[in-house]
């Protein structure tokens, strides 16, 4: 569906919003209205230090969780059991379905998840020590795309800490009502949002429908340019679709963080298509969906950092053993023709400056699955 942007924020999911509006429609508001007021705990970052697979076993009822995948999941008790090198330790916690997308039955095999620890019942030596919520993403069509999209967090790692950690992990089910235990596949655990903040010294924003401009501008250039190159196309600031906001505590700025790459071209899943309105034939498809620049020097600065870190993207993908050799070459020719864009002068102007035009699809905003 097709609309004039509102500020009804009460919108049907998956709407596609054309925004001629007045850039006054979206005012910021007061800053202390704008962010989450309590302090937000600050969480053990172990989990998130080390690049060491851990191998997970969840044990319960996993037929009656994977079935209930409604609206509103309910929260089902379970234990989990971790291995790794340095940890042998079993847990109780509660796990629900949780997504939008991936959540129905039509669309994935298997739901993503929620793990909840109760922080009485988690020993200050567990690996999971201060940790209360946290997403697991597990294989939808194959665990391969798993393994990209995980890569892809990794990636983002590199250019800044305003991004989510990731711990890739081997997961098997052990259902104990008919006693079956399934075979390791791999799968990943996100941050919480909270530890995001913590770190970072920052408050979680909550307040939809503010225009991208009050994003710091390196920051959100940033963004927008890795979403580029990985041909994501599936976000927006005004709606927080498929990214949070952080206000920074000390530098008195904000900062958006994305997340869910399952759509994007770097991992292009068997499911991913390009939203209708943005007239893309393939989700490997790039185009610039930052804001429109009338001086496009001001890129500079973020062209040098994705030049800087060229070699590292590259050995993320080339060094990785999980991926085929299918994968990689893809993957580094997908690169190839982002840096080449970069150094191409005539292309580098045409691609970085589509916002500007007012007959192309630049100023479609995605509001996404709104529950």
């Amino acid at each position: 569906m097709v609309t004039i942007l509102s500020n009804d924020t009460t919108m049907t999911t998956f709407r596609i919003v054309f925004v001629w509006l007045p850039v006054m429609v979206f005012l910021l508001t007061p800053v202390s209205a704008a962010f989450q007021a309590d302090p937000l705990p600050i969480l053990h970052q172990g989990l998130f230090d080390s690049e060491e697979v851990i191998d997970i076993r969840l044990e319960g009822d996993i037929r009656t969780l994977m079935n209930d995948r409604g609206e509103d999941p309910s929260y089902h008790f379970m234990k989990i059991h971790v291995q790794n090198a340095d940890v042998d330790e079993s847990l109780d916690l509660r796990v629900r379905v949780r997504g939008n997308f991936r959540r129905l039955r039509e669309n994935c095999d298997t739901p993503p998840l929620r793990f909840n620890f109760s922080r009485h019942e988690v020993p200050e030596h567990s690996l999971f020590a201060g940790q209360r919520s946290l997403k697991l993403v597990v294989p939808c069509k194959g665990e391969e795309f798993v393994i990209r999209e995980y890569l892809s967090y990794k990636i983002y790692n590199l250019f800044t800490d305003y991004s989510f950690r990731v711990r890739l992990v081997r997961l098997t089910y052990h259902d104990t009502g008919n006693n079956r235990t399934t075979d390791p596949e791999y799968a990943f655990l996100i941050e919480h949002k909270n530890s995001l903040a913590s770190r970072n010294n920052a408050s979680l924003v909550e307040r939809m429908q503010l225009r991208p401009e009050v994003v710091d501008q390196e920051a959100f250039l940033r963004m927008s340019v890795f979403a580029y190159m990985i041909g994501n196309t599936d976000w927006s600031v005004q709606y927080l679709h498929n990214m949070e906001m952080l206000f920074l505590n000390d530098e008195k700025l904000y900062v958006t963080v994305p997340y869910d790459f399952d759509l994007v071209g770097l991992v292009s899943a068997p499911y991913a298509r390009p939203e209708e309105a943005l007239k893309l034939r393939s989700v490997r498809d790039r185009v610039f969906r930052g804001y429109c620049l009338e001086d496009l020097s001001v890129l500079d600065p973020t062209f040098e950092q994705f030049q800087e870190l060229k070699p590292e993207i590259y050995k993320i993908i080339t060094e990785n053993t999980l991926l085929d050799e299918r994968y990689i070459r893809f993957a580094t020719n997908y690169f190839d023709d982002f840096y080449d864009t970069l150094n191409n002068p005539r292309k580098m102007s045409r691609e970085f400056s589509y916002p500007c035009n007012t007959r192309g699809t630049g100023n479609i905003v995605i509001s996404g699955m709104q529950n």
